[in-house]
């Protein structure tokens, strides 16, 4: 028995490794593709302006120093050994760790929260730091404070704005770099008119392409990055040995000091150029998601890290040899290249360059979800292009924005100095944050020592506040761009965010009490017709007022009705099992239910057919399972009304229900014989759409008032689902200040009228959609 064991833990264990091995692999073409280019460009715009190569080389070996520190302190240390380590529940990111924070200090922007949200086993494994302890109190005082948790909130969002600020500019800079290799085969005159066409219409089929999803092209990412990371580190070998074998000694940091005393401000300022070689090293923290961090590590450590330094000593040894060349071409990462062997490397930079873009492009798409998913960004389309690969996403009005962009940078700077400026400032903003954030990660999700924040804080901080003291001085030649972009969408963050909020709290003041609702019975002339009625609302709690004004001017509603509220919480994912919080309102023959359907910031909504299902199973599972002592009349029994329970999806009790699809209209409700669930199709024929017929098991152990109440709800299914919206038109109140009314009246209208419904995702028909319109006046 015990050798069985030992032979079977060794074979799980193998699988581990080779489960490992795999996606090192693949990570390679999906999160190092950018950082992989650097080398293209970045000796060419430290020596843009600021310093010049000397016959000395105490400048080229001081920028081979910088650079090797530089992606050894931030790439290895920090995101590989630290940084990698905060994931929230796998997944990786700057609003991975806001929502970490938000869970652990009880800090939400949210306001569809409740306190059944912390019963998801994802919040379960918070400890809550002793109040004595520093933790302790740094968490009760980011509670209390408001001013604190905007602050919070604004910082999570500027990291996000300059990631979408690179997903404009690193596309533009690794293409036009990697096109800028013709420069050597043809005079300056012709050549400046061959680059910026040829990037812009690679750039065009670029965006053009990713509707299609990268799954389609996603196995050929890593061998064309690990083909050019050989070429890298073959030509750096192939220089090292020809041209300077001493330049290992300029890994020292002794050379740094020798750089910047030689240069001076001169070398300070280029440091915005050095800069570029980490390029990309944030990817490795926001895919976390898709691989895993020991995968992570692996490719970095054993081939990213060694193929880099080995191009940038090979760069570093050429050019000590060589000062002086007619052309101006004479700093650039082509002219290390062998002549012989320039063409096949153009090939291969461009087809990398693609592939480093197309990781910052999902990447950004991935950010704008998130943002989303927690109530910061306006709701925009989101198609995912493959149903195996998890976080493959497409978004058309964020795509096409991005191409446009990033052609009119490329158009607008026509050289790698201007746009490597832009781009390093996008760059060491995103670390700084990461920086902060993971600070306050350390203190109030680790339990660590306040002295140990600090340490990690002065440490990377001062490093990175030196780069970007150097990349912010540029900020008339080229900087200028990520901190006007940024702006831009801070702004419309900032306006969603705040417009949601208030319509929330409108809407909350403005609902309908439960007595109310109760008090609209057959006295007052309503009418109950067949079917169901989905009232959306974002609404937890309470009674919506679209659903007093829907009855106001039409008394009828429908036989049963769900009040259905489809909310994201500060988690990555869902479990199948307790996606479905289900309710009754009201005594047991109202028929009236709420049921709030939770997503994680990462989740993938299903379609309209299948969501019908599971909701309406999920009903039936909280009858079925539901407390018989609600119907009395006394207060506890008002409030036990109100309880949620947590009802999964029909995978977790398909042996309840029997399930059957059908064409035909269904008049009676039958009864199987077994307590299973099953689908049964009928012979495939064309039909223009499902009808679902629920079965109910006959069975003694169901009460026979539970058994009817079930009837009436599969009747109602079978009548059809109507789909009640609310359609909002939002005005500041009288009195208002005249900066509220812009916002609200013109920025959040115009933004909430061009962005998708709430339930976008379902693919409603219109013909089942009731749309409410009522104003409010927040």
């Amino acid at each position: 028995m015990d050798l069985e064991t030992g032979i079977h833990q060794h074979q799980v264990k193998k699988e581990s490794l080779r489960t490992v091995l795999t996606l090192a692999y693949q990570s390679l073409g999906v999160v190092y593709g950018d950082l992989s280019t650097s080398p293209l460009y970045v000796f060419k715009s430290t020596f843009a302006e600021d310093i010049e190569h000397s016959e000395t080389n105490e400048e080229i070996f001081g920028v081979l120093s910088f650079v090797f520190w530089t992606l050894t302190l931030l790439p290895l240390l920090k995101y590989v050994f630290i940084v990698l380590k905060a994931d929230d529940n796998g997944e990786g990111g700057t609003f991975a760790l806001y929502s970490l924070l938000c869970r652990h200090a009880r800090v939400n922007s949210l306001p569809s929260s409740q306190v059944a949200d912390e019963d998801l086993s994802m919040y379960k494994d918070i400890i809550s730091p002793a109040p004595s302890t520093f933790s302790g109190r740094l968490k009760s005082t980011l509670e209390k404070q408001r001013v604190l948790q905007k602050c919070l909130l604004i910082l999570a969002l500027t990291g996000a704005c300059m990631v979408i600020g690179d997903g404009i500019l690193s596309p533009a800079l690794s293409v036009f770099s990697a096109v800028s290799g013709i420069e050597l085969a043809m005079s300056k005159e012709h050549h400046k008119y061959i680059e910026v066409p040829f990037a812009c219409i690679i750039l065009i089929a670029l965006f053009a392409l990713q509707h299609y999803g990268t799954h389609r092209v996603g196995f050929l990412f890593a061998p064309v990055v690990i083909t050019w990371l050989l070429c890298l580190s073959a030509i750096g070998v192939y220089n090292i040995f020809h041209w300077n074998p001493h330049v290992y000694q300029a890994l020292s940091p002794y050379y740094v000091y020798k750089f910047l005393k030689k240069t001076q401000k001169g070398g300070w300022m280029s440091l915005g150029g050095i800069l570029l070689c980490v390029t990309g090293s944030e990817a490795m923290f926001a895919d976390l998601g898709h691989f895993s961090q020991l995968s992570i590590k692996i490719a970095f450590t054993s081939i990213v890290y060694p193929s880099l330094v080995l191009a940038y000593m090979g760069q570093a040894a050429y050019l000590s040899q060589h000062h002086v060349v007619d052309n101006d071409f004479r700093i650039g990462f082509y002219v290390s290249v062998p002549d012989k062997l320039r063409w096949p490397v153009l090939v291969i930079a461009i087809l990398a360059a693609v592939v480093g873009s197309q990781a910052i492009i999902t990447g950004t798409f991935s950010i704008i979800k998130q943002c989303s998913a927690l109530g910061c960004f306006p709701r925009v389309k989101i198609v995912h292009t493959s149903s195996k690969i998890h976080g493959q996403i497409y978004i058309p009005e964020i795509n096409w924005t991005l191409m446009l962009l990033c052609l009119a940078v490329t158009i607008g700077f026509r050289d790698t100095k201007s746009m490597g400026n832009a781009s390093g400032l996008a760059v060491i903003t995103v670390m700084l944050v990461t920086t902060c954030l993971m600070s306050l990660v350390i203190v109030l999700c680790w339990h660590q020592s306040v002295v140990l924040a600090i340490c990690f804080v002065v440490f990377f901080g001062t490093f990175e506040a030196l780069y970007f003291s150097a990349s912010l001085i540029k900020f008339l030649e080229g900087a200028w761009v990520p901190i006007a972009l940024s702006f831009i969408f801070m702004l419309v963050m900032c306006v969603w965010h705040y417009g949601m909020l208030r319509q929330y709290e409108s809407d909350v003041q403005n609902g309908v009490s439960i007595d109310r609702l109760l008090s609209l019975g057959p006295s007052l002339g309503i009418v109950r017709v067949g079917g169901i009625g989905l009232i959306h609302t974002e609404l937890v709690s309470g009674i919506p007022a679209i659903f007093s004004h829907f009855v106001t001017n039409i008394p009828a509603f429908h036989q049963v009705l769900i009040f259905l509220c489809v909310k994201s919480v500060s988690i990555p994912h869902v479990k199948n099992e307790e996606r479905y919080l289900v309710g009754r309102i009201g005594p047991k023959e109202y028929r009236i239910y709420r049921c709030i359907v939770r997503y994680g910031y990462r989740d993938a909504h299903v379609d309209n057919e299948q969501f019908e299902n599971d909701l309406v199973c999920s009903i039936v599972e909280y009858i079925r399972t539901g407390r018989a002592d609600l119907d009395s009349a006394d207060e506890d029994a008002a409030k036990r009304r109100e309880e949620m329970m947590v009802v999964g999806t029909p995978t977790t009790h398909l042996d309840r229900i029997q399930v059957r699809e059908d064409d035909d209209d269904v008049a009676n409700t039958e009864l199987a014989s077994t307590s299973e669930l099953r689908e049964t199709r009928s012979p495939p024929v064309i039909r223009p759409r499902k009808r679902v017929r629920f079965v109910i098991p006959e069975s003694p152990e169901i009460d026979q008032n539970v058994r009817y109440e079930l009837r009436e709800l599969m009747r109602a299914r079978e009548a059809g689902v109507a789909y009640i919206m609310g359609h909002s038109y939002v005005r500041a109140k009288q009195g208002s200040s005249l900066i509220k009314k812009i916002v609200i009246n013109y920025g959040y209208d115009f933004l909430r009228r061009n962005c998708r419904a709430n339930i976008y995702a379902l693919n409603v028909p219109p013909a089942s959609t009731l749309e409410v319109g009522m104003v409010y006046h927040i």
